[in-house]
């Protein structure tokens, strides 16, 4: 391992760095299905790419370092990745989920896994007390995103991890909104730590990519043999892309949080503007939570706009800010939650953990932050009935 201790450097030197062949400071891009072996049983320890790619492994290796863990693992999507960590637990066991998590997440859980009896529940497990007495023995998990999506609550990740060792069941946590960059959950105890690697750490909304890292060599080998056996892996050139992408992540990430804090200041000030979630603020839920655990409250932000505001108005008259799915990338991207991302919650459901019809959800990018406001301000009076 080179000579380094910060997260930063780490970025960009961590995991398989650089080519030892030819001497290339980019691991290459190996293209290809399958490889030549010498005879039966002797190969160089590639034998089919579904198994093991050079490159994936590269990332693979690169995203167990940032976040702490034993082993990464790559998979096609954020939903492949969730998808192979509920392959872990079988028939009649229960994941507790938090009361706002990504929309994909609950209904792959609601619509797939309930077909063969995993169930879940979900609780606010901002609530230590009530997450305490959820558990119950059929739980065999807590499923945690902090700041969950999109209402950016915040739960005390170290307080869950040491709830989930007490009880014998694993604890998981989404860590798309913040990265490894601005939050370590293995650090904190947690056992198993998932990401969209579409959003920040591919950073440019160019890829389709989620990862995975455990915390010890059994759940590796069990996860291994999982995406092995299910086939849902990153292809090489997207394991580049992923790569490259991580590189300039704390660049990227410095300037999306320095811009979110700006923004979230200004929509808390606005007189439009009836409450703002953003975990940055002093006054927000969970605030001296994320400090002790995040570098800072992230790029995300959720807001309300006063019932004087038409949000389809809104959203029509953003000019520069675009209306889109998705988050984390260099531009700034906003959406409606109870229509989009969290559309396939139910409306009771949404309703009941607050996620109204009138939330607007929003990415901060790394424009320059006065071209942003202006945008926000003059979609904010446009909308004004």
């Amino acid at each position: 391992m080179a000579n380094y201790k910060k997260t930063g450097t780490a970025l960009i030197h961590g995991g398989i760095y650089g080519d030892k062949v030819t001497g290339a400071v980019n691991t290459p891009i190996y293209q290809t299905s399958t490889y030549e072996q010498h005879g039966l049983g002797e190969n160089t320890g590639w034998e089919y790419s579904r198994t093991g790619n050079p490159t994936r492994a590269a990332l693979e290796a690169l995203i167990a370092e940032l976040e702490g863990g034993t082993a990464g693992f790559a998979f096609g999507s954020g939903m492949a990745a969730i998808t192979a960590v509920l392959t872990l637990f079988k028939t009649g066991d229960k994941v507790i989920i938090s009361s706002n998590v990504y929309g994909g997440t609950f209904r792959v859980l609601d619509k797939v896994f309930k077909n063969f009896d995993l169930s879940y529940e979900i609780v606010d497990t901002s609530d230590l007390a009530l997450l305490e007495r959820s558990i119950t023995p059929d739980v065999k998990a807590i499923l945690v995103e902090s700041p969950a999506n999109p209402l950016l609550t915040i739960t005390d990740l170290a307080a869950v991890a040491k709830i989930a060792k007490n009880n014998g069941i694993l604890s998981i946590v989404d860590n798309t909104f913040m990265t490894p960059y601005l939050q370590r959950p293995i650090e904190l105890g947690v056992d198993i730590v998932i990401h969209s690697a579409t959003k920040y750490l591919g950073g440019h909304s160019d890829l389709v990519a989620g990862l995975v890292v455990v915390n010890d060599t059994v759940l590796a080998e069990r996860l291994a043999f999982i995406q092995n056996a299910t086939g849902g892996v990153l292809g090489p050139f997207d394991s580049f892309l992923l790569i490259r992408g991580i590189k300039t992540l704390g660049v990227r990430l410095d300037r999306h949080v320095e811009n979110a804090e700006k923004a979230a200041a200004f929509l808390k000030n606005h007189k439009a503007v009836k409450k703002v979630y953003y975990p940055g603020l002093p006054d927000a839920q969970g605030y001296e939570i994320n400090k002790r655990q995040a570098k800072n409250g992230g790029a995300m932000i959720s807001f309300e706009l006063d019932e004087r505001h038409n949000i389809r108005r809104f959203f029509k008259a953003l000019k520069l800010i675009a209306l889109a799915e998705s988050l984390g990338g260099v531009e700034s991207l906003v959406c409606h939650p109870a229509s989009m991302t969290h559309a396939s919650i139910p409306k009771d459901v949404r309703d009941k953990v607050g996620i109204t019809d009138g939330l607007i959800r929003l990415s901060i990018g790394i424009e320059d932050i006065e071209d942003l406001l202006a945008d926000l301000e003059q979609a904010i009076a446009e909308s004004e009935e």
